[in-house]
């Protein structure tokens, strides 16, 4: 069996909060944006991978939802869940919560990623350890999952 992922804790900086006192949209993606990094840190593709490589993941898609406002302070945790890995591309997704994962996230963020080798500027297929990780992590969506935005 596969071991989970480990949870990715921030906690909100002070220079994060906007001008309605509540953290600001794009450090909702900062956030999202390191517990990525962790993610392809547990499968093996750190920067000692990158640096030896020059190979990386590029995210090539995100559909962020804010569903709530997160104050001055606050701890948050993300939760990421892999929805499908093949050779060359990775899908995925973070749900934030403030404090331990309980309940309604405050934000979601989906992610479609391929593995790109950056000297020839295609994608190639992930090493097979990685490919490997990452499929046993593959769990079911949830039903927010896959949906664009509404129509007005």
């Amino acid at each position: 069996m596969t071991a989970p992922l480990p949870l990715f804790r921030q906690q909100v900086q002070d220079d994060w909060i906007d001008y309605n006192g509540h953290l600001s949209e794009a450090y909702y993606v900062l956030v999202f944006g390191f517990a990525t990094d962790a993610l392809m840190a547990d499968a093996g593709l750190d920067a000692d991978y990158r640096a030896r490589t020059g190979c990386s993941l590029y995210t090539v898609e995100a559909h962020v939802r804010y569903l709530d406002e997160v104050a001055r302070g606050s701890e948050l945790t993300v939760r990421t869940t892999v929805l499908g890995a093949d050779a060359k591309k990775v899908r995925f997704l973070h749900e934030m919560f403030v404090g331990e994962p309980a309940g309604d996230p405050v934000a979601t963020e989906e992610l479609f990623a391929l593995h790109v080798d950056q000297g020839a500027g295609r994608a190639v297929p992930l090493p097979d350890a990685a490919h490997s990780r990452l499929a046993g992590l593959v769990a079911p969506a949830p039903a927010w999952a896959g949906r664009g935005i509404r129509e007005i």
